[in-house]
């Protein structure tokens, strides 16, 4: 008699028949103990970081800008509570190399309520003001509470009690930048390209722009947060309103696929093909106007750090490279659906039986909510606790000089008795300003650390709020698919259960997966970090290493995040541990490799298209909103500073979103797949062992596995 042949062993032992099994094993014990006693402590030390953080943070030093002397610039109850803009009195300085070294720029900086409109120096004003006192009281804006408008330009110079010459500027980040505009393609200030310092120098626009980016430098150095602050403060409600309308969104699409699967998906298509192909046009007409406009002549250096973001959609290499994206995106989109032309009969069927699950069991069109919840309380205090990691400290002063070098140069000091001290004779003009919040103590000195810590755990919690909500779904949708007669075998509640045995039997195992696929997104993290910081000292060699690294971090995640999935299904169905989930599930897609042919390449692809339609109708309503082009309908918000933020906010948003729906769909199809292949090893459709799988998806299944092993 001849021996069976044993399978091979990466392949595992095929299931074989249990008339026990009915579905999701019931008498379960815990698993990957230890890991949830791990998470459980991490939890636990976040936490407690937390409040410190809190204890010691300030988040008014993010909000608000701060002067010369550490104040506050617009807080409440405070001399400064009508100024909430910083001014610098001498911009050229900031071009200065200690700029980067101290993060300050070498210059006093004063609160004022509003910024200059016009070119005016001291000495001008003073030969004004005996004509008009008028010109003193505009000009005492800008300059100390104790300064006089008699003055010589000496005494200026060494009292610093003024500015030397203010000219044309704008709030941005609630600092006054140059007002740059441009003038017949030339870059320009108040519509001058030359004018006087006040010192008795003739300065040009290049100048004052390499000055302006070192500021900008700065503000990027220090990671000041909340740099769009006034335009969410003037459109959170109108975000709100279109996440709203894309969650309904999601939801209709959703619905509606259970009766009209095959037109739903014609419908993705055309709107997909339809957002984007507006897209290219708008960018092409802009490209093709600016074309024409003297103005599009500049370039992106040429305009440097600019007060007004938009100006750099006034250039037609930004609309052409927008252009070619979209492009990109289209071209994709095309060839995806020629090579999958094919499948498009079996994707059709995958969702309506996916609908059928789901329409059985509606709680789970509602547990995205809660998945959003979840998410939106870890995000919550992570950015919580990174400001107010951010924002510890005391005020730290150190000894600026303008000009030359010093051997007092950045060292700490006292603004309280500065002026009595030796400095000032041994560095003439130097000057103690404010540098930024710290202390000596452990906590301070560990602040990085921290910074780490919160960045990790939050990675980690994420992951796991994920986990937690794939295994809950595959739990409930594997009690589903292991019922012979549907719907009246389908036990009671089986969402709620389903949550209910992954939280108290599972944590650990589902702690351990979202660890692996922290580490590694930490790594990645890491990685990026790196190259930002060591861009410029970088070879030819090691920018190919580090590119290498990246894809592979990138393909090693997009692995661990399949593996997972399916691993938390087998949890779901067996109650097995991380490993030994993972291992049977790898075995089981290798016994089976129809299944990534089939499921990933089709039903993933028709619901990428349904994530695509509803953020690409809610970023074309945003846009037309935020651009004011539905101002005839609807008055939208008319003091925008840069339309994009809120703009990006609302589609990234709504892609999310709708991203958490359709993933009910996806987690759907993914484990009635897994069961579906459980199901043909265990069974083999006689009367005695029967099929659970629906006779119309086994047909066609059937077929395309047939025609899988014939090629």
């Amino acid at each position: 008699m001849a021996r069976k042949r044993k399978p091979p062993s990466t392949q595992g032992e095929p299931r074989t028949y249990d008339p026990d099994f009915q579905g999701p094993t019931v008498n379960r014990r815990c698993t990957d103990v230890f890991c949830c006693f791990i998470f459980l402590l991490f939890i636990m030390a976040y936490i407690v970081l937390g409040l410190t953080a809190w204890l010691h943070g300030d988040p008014r030093r993010v909000a608000y800008p701060t002067d010369s002397q550490g104040h506050f610039c617009g807080q409440k109850g405070t001399p400064n509570e009508n100024k909430s803009i910083l001014f610098y009195f001498n911009l050229f300085r900031c071009t200065n190399p200690t700029t980067m070294v101290n993060l300050q720029c070498p210059t006093t900086q004063i609160c004022v309520s509003k910024c200059p409109e016009k070119f005016l120096t001291y000495l001008e004003m003073q030969l004004l003001y005996y004509k008009d006192k008028s010109y003193w009281d505009y000009y005492s804006q800008f300059c100390k509470s104790t300064a006089q408008p008699v003055k010589s330009l000496a005494e200026i110079l060494i009292d610093d009690d003024c500015p030397t010459a203010i000219f044309p500027s704008r709030t941005f980040l609630q600092r006054c930048f140059p007002d740059f505009s441009t003038r017949s393609g030339n870059l320009t200030v108040g519509n001058k390209m030359r004018f006087e310092d006040g010192s008795g120098h003739m300065r040009n626009v290049l100048e004052l722009r390499e000055a302006a980016n070192g500021i900008n430098k700065i503000l990027d150095a220090k990671t000041i947060g909340l740099k769009v602050f006034e335009d969410y403060a003037t459109t959170w409600s109108w975000i709100l309103i279109g996440l709203a309308i894309a969650m309904v969104l999601s939801w209709i699409f959703l619905v509606l696929l259970r009766f009209i699967a095959g037109c739903l998906f014609w419908v993705f298509m055309v709107g997909v093909h339809s957002i984007v192909g507006y897209g290219i046009l708008y960018c092409f007409q802009e490209y093709n106007r600016l074309q024409q406009h003297p103005d599009s002549t500049l370039t992106i250096y040429d305009i440097g750090i600019q007060t007004n973001i938009s100006m750099y959609f006034r250039l037609k290499q930004t609309w052409f490279m927008l252009m070619i994206v979209l492009c990109i995106i289209e071209f994709a989109i095309i060839i995806m659906l020629i090579f999958l032309r094919n499948r498009i009969r079996l994707a059709i069927i995958l969702l309506k039986e996916g609908s059928k699950a789901i329409g059985y069991m509606p709680s789970t069109l509602i547990y995205p909510l809660l998945t959003f919840i979840l998410l939106s309380i870890c995000i919550s205090y992570w950015v919580v606790t990174a400001v107010f990691l951010a924002t510890s400290g005391v005020p730290v002063y150190k000894v600026i000089v303008p000009e030359g070098s010093c051997v007092h140069a950045n060292k700490i000091c006292d603004p309280q008795i500065f002026n009595t001290t030796d400095v000032p004779k041994a560095c003439p003009g130097a000057l103690c300003n404010f540098a930024f919040y710290g202390g000596k103590s452990f906590y301070y000195q560990y602040i990085t650390t921290f910074h780490v810590y919160n960045l990790f755990v939050f990675l980690w919690l994420v992951n796991f709020v994920v986990a937690l909500g794939q295994c809950a779904l595959a739990g409930a949708f594997a009690s589903y698919y292991w019922a012979m007669k549907k719907p009246d075998d389908i036990p009671p509640y089986p969402l709620f259960t389903a949550f209910g045995r992954a939280i108290r039997y599972h944590t650990g195992s589902l702690a351990y997966g979202s660890l692996i696929l922290a580490l590694i997104q930490m790594f990645k993290i890491i990685l990026e970090y790196l190259d930002n910081r060591l861009k410029r000292a970088q070879n030819s060699l090691s920018k190919f290493i580090q590119c290498c690294l990246k894809c592979c971090f990138w393909c090693l995640e997009k692995m661990v995040k399949f593996l997972n999935r399916n691993a938390y299904i087998m949890i779901a169905i067996y109650g097995k541990n991380f490993c030994r989930s993972t291992r049977d599930a790898f075995h089981l897609l290798m016994r089976n490799i129809i299944k990534v042919a089939v499921t990933d390449e089709v039903t993933h692809f028709i619901l990428l298209l349904g994530k695509l339609l509803v953020s690409g109708l809610i970023g074309l309503l945003a846009f037309l909103l935020f651009t004011q082009r539905l101002s005839v309908i609807v008055e939208g918000p008319t003091s925008l500073n840069y339309y994009w933020v809120p703009l990006l906010t609302v589609v990234l948003g709504s892609y999310l979103i709708a991203h958490g729906f359709f993933s009910v769909y996806a987690m759907c199809v993914e484990t009635i797949f897994i069961c579906f292949l459980d199901d043909l090893e265990r069974n083999e459709g006689s009367s005695s062992r029967p099929y659970f799988v629906s006779p119309s998806l086994l047909k066609i299944l059937l077929e395309q596995k047939g025609e899988q092993e014939h090629k």
